[in-house]
């Protein structure tokens, strides 16, 4: 699709008119025709604006010239994973495993290739080839060839160490102890956990990135407990296979 059909297609599905876009855009309605007719392409910064109201990247708006990688992991990108900065606007470098927010969630390449490798796997890719392809792959990807300049000199990585302290001293019966927090987006995990009233509750928002964890239970083989936090919240439940059976343990504010 080219640009005028992509905002036509989006003006259209976000019920909006060309006068309520134009005026969202600080525009004329006329720019909005000319926009959808062909004859002329949003600037820099309105593409911003178009990208940020919509939710869709830039990229996508231009009719998706080029294929969009995560410079932290290197997973193809698309608009359902692509990253937000602390002003809600996408950040087409990375995904929201990587960055969530304004924050890096990584400062440890092992770590990262740990947790790639494991989900390689899963996808049926042989584990040592994987683990060879990504210790390849990263040191050629922006933020680890300009880590001196974007990382954070640990500070996310001491949040995380006190957010595992804290949820250890919960002492939850049968959880073993939590030695390591990932980044997890929010539609990939938010299950939905019966109340007593009979009711069934989502706590999460699925375009938000959560630190979180599974673990095997102690007692009941069949039984994994979900870890789930920010800096508001720490959320422990358990389930079944696949996510089946879901019952929500603790929903803690910190």
């Amino acid at each position: 699709m080219e640009t005028k059909d992509i905002i036509l297609t989006l003006r259209t599905k976000s019920g909006l008119s060309q006068d309520e876009l134009a005026k969202k855009m600080f525009v004329t309605r006329q720019a909005v025709s000319r926009w959808e007719n062909g004859e002329t392409i949003p600037n820099t910064e309105t593409l911003k604006l178009l990208s940020k109201e919509f939710n869709v990247s830039i990229n996508t708006l231009l009719g998706a010239p080029k294929q969009l990688i995560c410079q932290c992991c290197g997973m193809p990108l698309n608009d359902d994973i692509i990253s937000h900065d602390s002003d809600g606007s996408l950040n087409e470098d990375y995904c929201k495993w990587c960055y969530a927010d304004g924050t890096y969630t990584y400062s440890d390449m092992d770590d990262l290739i740990n947790v790639c490798v494991e989900f390689m796997a899963k996808e049926g890719f042989d584990e040592s080839d994987a683990r060879n392809h990504m210790k390849k792959k990263l040191p050629t990807l922006k933020y680890w060839k300009n880590f001196s300049e974007l990382s954070d000199n640990g500070k996310f990585e001491r949040f995380k160490q006190q957010l595992i302290k804290e949820i250890n001293e919960l002492n939850i019966s049968g959880m073993p102890k939590l030695t390591s927090l990932s980044a997890l987006v929010g539609s990939y995990v938010n299950l939905s956990y019966p109340l007593p009233s009979g009711e069934c509750v989502k706590f999460l928002n699925d375009n938000a990135t959560y630190l979180g964890n599974q673990l095997e239970s102690l007692d009941d083989k069949n039984k994994c407990f979900g870890i789930l936090a920010n800096v508001d919240f720490i959320l422990i439940s358990t389930y079944e296979e696949n996510g089946n059976n879901p019952q929500l343990i603790l929903f803690k504010k910190r």
